[in-house]
């Protein structure tokens, strides 16, 4: 774990994200100093040629590092326990820095079936392009993972809960399987937010966050965020980061930290929201199914319990009357609002079918239980009982 200061050794996550990774300058600042500077001076030729020979420490320029990107990078590290973190400029450039940088053609990979679109992309179209070798399996089933996995695996990444049908995936097996082989393992994190989730702690060798999500929370910037062992990110990750640019900037990395300070608060009154209106879409007659982490009736309730600390900000919808049914709900919603983004102040609804996974073809759609009359609800911080008559009235607009 990123070293801490004596006086937050063994901290709470709430006070680690308010106090942990803050560098003040000479003139002695509450707030994070944002240094908006593309590249730093040096007292002497001498100083320059020792810095970039890596003899002396300090930063050279802002696409390898900066002072504010740092303390975004250690206060992540905190939270998720990571010996250290790179911050990227969106949740896809971590993903494909993750991956990217720690294989080469003759390699393989195993992933997860249930990704985001894009990651899919990066998994199936664009690794086999550079030789790389992949293999998509059904990640709640651990048979799979074990008769996939080669001489040759390097890698094993999948997302747990899955984007958009929120089921979960045993990680203290799954890094088994991949240690077994020598591989590692990379999970994106995203859902269930670095408060309700600890990958680390479960095996996993590298997470992967869009910070755009939950951590900034509130829809104002792009970030990303890669966290591994020190020998991972000064290793392969070092040379790849420098030398094809995904850095982050330094105000989005400001805003992104003033995001992480009130994380927690927003992350509770979201599982709060989110679990009272799964309960109340459960009861409705044009609703087939829920499927939300926290409910009894969730098909990997058992592991929830296991792996999870709540039930998470998303909920995922089966109307009854298909895409007719989901756009009808969706159209007669006021205060939640139509939106593929997730993890907002602000609740949100997409329908998968035609937006986030509209790029899959429907076989695909139907391997991952992605149907047109789901709907994917990220439950803001808005008082319950509004979202709640909110929910009730676009009920009621289901002919």
């Amino acid at each position: 774990m990123t070293d801490l200061p004596s006086h937050l050794a063994g901290a709470s996550d709430d006070t680690l994200l308010v106090h942990a990774g803050q560098t003040r300058s000479i003139h002695g600042e509450t707030a994070e100093a944002i240094y908006l500077t593309s590249g730093f001076v040096y007292d002497s030729a001498e100083a320059a040629e020792a810095r970039f020979k890596g003899e002396e420490g300090g930063y050279i320029y802002s696409r390898y590092g900066n002072p504010t990107v740092s303390m975004f990078e250690e206060r992540m590290a905190a939270l998720d326990g990571a010996e250290g973190a790179r911050a990227t400029a969106s949740g896809m450039a971590a993903v494909n820095a993750a991956l990217m940088s720690l294989v080469k053609a003759g390699d393989h990979v195993v992933a997860s079936r249930a990704l985001f679109g894009s990651c899919r992309y990066i998994i199936e179209e664009l690794l086999p392009r550079f030789g790389v070798e992949t293999t998509i399996v059904d990640g709640s089933d651990i048979d799979q993972w074990g008769a996939a996995v080669r001489k040759n695996t390097k890698l094993l990444f999948l997302e747990t809960p899955s984007n958009p049908t929120l089921r979960l995936i045993d990680l203290n097996i799954v890094s088994a399987i991949a240690h077994g082989v020598g591989a590692l393992l990379v999970v994106d994190n995203v859902f269930a937010t670095p408060l309700l989730q600890k990958p680390f702690k479960h095996g996993a060798d590298i997470v992967v966050y869009s910070a755009t999500k939950h951590i900034d929370g509130q829809g104002r910037c792009l970030g990303g965020v890669v966290l591994a062992s020190r020998e991972i990110l000064d290793g392969p990750l070092k040379d790849f980061y420098r030398h094809t640019g995904p850095s982050l900037s330094p105000f989005n990395a400001w805003v992104l930290l003033k995001g992480l300070e009130t994380l927690p608060l927003r992350v509770e009154r979201q599982c709060s929201n989110a679990a009272a209106a799964a309960d109340l879409l459960a009861g409705s007659a044009h609703v087939a199914s829920v499927l939300y982490p926290g409910r009894a009736d969730h098909p990997d309730a058992a592991l929830v319990k296991r792996q999870m600390l709540g039930g998470g900000t998303m909920a995922a919808i089966d109307f009854k009357g298909g895409k007719q049914a989901a756009f009808a709900f969706l159209n007669a919603l006021k205060l939640i609002r139509i939106s593929n983004n997730l993890g907002d102040s602000k609740s949100l609804a997409t329908h998968p079918a035609t937006t986030t996974h509209q790029r899959l073809t429907p076989d695909q759609r139907a391997e991952l239980g992605i149907g047109d009359g789901m709907v994917r609800i990220s439950f803001g911080i808005e008082g319950q009982k509004d979202l709640l008559a909110d929910i009730d009235r676009a009920l009621a607009s289901i002919a």
